[in-house]
């Protein structure tokens, strides 16, 4: 009676640990040449430092992607071998079945021979049962499996359908602890009336003039007006996390010509709002700052896969075709940010400036003044001037990197 069949067999399980993709980013310290263009950037714990790294990532992330194929046929192999001895279970119950009324017919201890064939057939409702709670468990496992190897798929798209940029070593070695993502800051200071924000390319020279705090400046003549020189203080994220995923919706298009904004956006809306090249209906276009890159945002979530899934698309433009890189958008949401407060070594606000003059020339008379070694000044990179009575907003900026 099936003795030899164990409900363990022909099955296996494995844990699986879902993975989360998070970057960890931390600034390092604002680099002492702070200006109107002030330096600082977001640090992430570092992964993969060169591109045979990434290669190599690939590769892992592929291997992993065919052994997961490999147990997913297994599983399948097991639930059929499981179904079918589900299967020869009922049908030898039914044999036994028709030998108990056979029996009762025949045997003369009618009550001790049905006590019999109903323990037997307790044992075999009792297998039935272990044979139909194991299959659940395969079958659970399987779709875990499954979600895993979906998650796996869309993570190895993702790295191998990322847009390509062009690489040009420049002779200099990175650090091994050097950041992997750098922003740029973009920092907006508000300005009360009668204040100036001077930028000098010298931090001696910004040092130098917050020093003397107070400064005499010479409006020609016998006129002259008195100012004070402060720090500036900007609060600047230093440690940041971010929770990725590809986005259902929205796809990132790369490799556009330069030309027309108007028009290039126009020519990739009727592009893939077409079926026939895979889209669907497009909710909008959105050129990058900078060119080369859009994001194209879709009514319907599954048209973004199968453009992604072909990667290259030839867009027609006014000039003729054009081959595109169309790859999966990733959206994020910050889950940890840390900040601090930093001064600004180049940059020194003026205070107390009185409303004497038009302020084009009141700002070139202060730029003047600041700029002769005699006053303590030195080359001044930037100047903005708020006239009393008005609000103005200065935007410091990262220095741009070499």
């Amino acid at each position: 009676m099936y003795s030899e069949l164990t409900p363990g067999e022909c099955w296996y399980r494995r844990f699986l640990i879902p993975r989360k993709v998070k970057l960890n980013w931390t600034q390092t310290q604002l680099d002492s040449t702070m200006s109107s263009e002030e330096d600082f950037s977001l640090i992430s714990e570092p992964t993969e430092e060169t591109v045979d790294g990434v290669r190599a990532l690939i590769k892992i992330e592929k291997d992993k992607w065919s052994q997961l194929q490999i147990e997913h046929s297994d599983l399948r192999a097991s639930i059929s071998e499981i179904q079918s001895l589900t299967f020869q279970f009922k049908e030898r119950t039914k044999v036994l079945l028709q030998q108990v009324d056979q029996a009762w017919t025949r045997d003369q201890h009618r009550d001790q021979s049905e006590s019999v064939c109903v323990q037997q057939l307790m044992l075999l409702q009792l297998e039935q049962e272990e044979l139909r709670l194991e299959e659940e468990r395969v079958l659970s496992e399987l779709q875990n499996e499954e979600e895993l190897y979906e998650r796996l798929k869309e993570e190895a798209q993702v790295v191998s359908a990322a847009p390509e940029r062009p690489l040009v070593f420049r002779g200099v070695t990175v650090p091994a602890d050097a950041p992997i993502f750098l922003m740029d800051a973009q920092v907006h200071l508000p300005m009360e009336g009668g204040t100036a924000l001077i930028t000098f390319e010298e931090v001696e020279v910004a040092q130098r003039i917050l020093s003397m705090h107070r400064h005499k400046v010479d409006l020609g003549g016998e006129f002259y007006m008195n100012v004070e020189a402060r720090g500036v203080t900007i609060t600047s994220p230093c440690t940041v996390e971010v929770q990725v995923q590809v986005c259902p919706h929205m796809v990132l298009v790369s490799g556009l010509p330069q030309m027309d904004s108007q028009t290039l956006q126009d020519k990739l809306h009727i592009h893939f709002s077409r079926s026939k090249n895979g889209g669907g209906e497009v909710d909008e276009v959105h050129l990058q700052e900078g060119g080369g890159t859009a994001t194209i945002s879709f009514v319907n979530d599954d048209v973004s896969k199968r453009l992604t899934d072909k990667q290259f698309h030839d867009v027609k433009l006014t000039e003729g075709v054009h081959r595109v890189r169309v790859s999966p958008f990733l959206s994020g949401d910050i889950t940890h940010l840390q900040s601090r407060r930093d001064l600004c070594l180049r940059t020194v606000l003026l205070t107390g400036i009185p409303d004497i003059a038009d302020p084009e020339s009141l700002q070139d008379l202060i730029e003047i003044h600041f700029q002769r070694s005699s006053s303590g000044g030195g080359e001044v990179e930037g100047l903005l001037y708020c006239p009393e009575g008005k609000r103005r907003t200065a935007l410091l900026c990262s220095k741009k990197r070499e």
